[in-house]
């Protein structure tokens, strides 16, 4: 399975189209824990910048189970 990262400023990730949007850059990696570790980069280099985790088939992951992976990545 692949993941896609994309990240910039809160405005341009907020529009449902974001991956047209030229503000909006994005990654692709293929495992999770790639994905994770490189968005946990993201967030700690730059606070305001927004990040988002999607799989191959386009569900953007979310909730507390992405935030205990994410504290598993740091160590």
């Amino acid at each position: 399975m692949t993941y896609k990262i994309y990240y910039g400023d809160a405005t341009a990730m907020a529009n449902r189209d974001r991956h047209l949007d030229e503000q909006v850059q994005t990654e692709h990696f293929s495992t999770e824990h790639e994905a994770l570790y490189r968005a946990r980069e993201l967030v700690d280099g730059d606070e305001t910048r927004v990040v988002a985790i999607c799989d191959d088939a386009g569900n953007q992951l979310t909730g507390i189970r992405l935030h205990l992976k994410f504290d598993y990545c740091s160590t």
